[in-house]
């Protein structure tokens, strides 16, 4: 599905001493889709969760790195649901978190790391992939081999 994409950085699993970059790649990604930041204490919730899932062999945090710097992130994690006819297994990958610095944007790290989440989904099995796309990363999402779906997305704060 994808092409192999030559990149100055180095692709791996995240570590902790990434989780505040990771964190600010967050920050950047909801600031670039316009959302407000209207509760700071998500940032200490987020460093907990991702403190929480760099081991479990359920996800898979991925940065590009150059040098120190993380320039690049993605994340699949896995999610368990009732089986369906469309996914009789009833579990599947939940891609998300992939962003890129904004210096560093159109230059194949997004793709380098999505194509590294793809790769860890594969491997564990489970039958299908989502994320919820922005038109922005519609084209990378589609080279990946996502699809648009019948059903959109939708939500209720509770």
């Amino acid at each position: 599905m994808g092409e192999r994409i030559e990149i100055s950085g180095v692709v791996r699993r995240a570590g902790r001493s990434d989780i505040a970059q990771l964190v600010a790649l967050r920050a950047e990604m909801f600031a670039s889709m316009g959302v407000e930041e209207t509760d700071p204490g998500w940032r200490e919730r987020a460093t907990s969760w991702f403190e929480d899932r760099l081991d479990d062999e359920r996800a898979a945090v991925v940065v590009v790195a150059e040098g120190e710097r993380v320039v690049a992130c993605a994340m699949g994690t896995i999610r368990d649901a009732a089986p369906s006819p469309a996914v009789p297994e009833g579990r599947d990958v939940l891609v998300s978190n992939i962003v890129t610095v904004r210096d560093r944007r159109g230059d194949g790290f997004g793709s380098a790391a999505l194509e590294a989440v793809m790769a860890w989904a594969r491997s564990t099995g489970v039958g299908r992939a989502e994320l919820m796309a922005t038109e922005v990363g519609r084209g990378l999402y589609e080279r990946a081999g996502f699809v648009e779906t019948t059903f959109p997305a939708m939500r209720a704060v509770l």
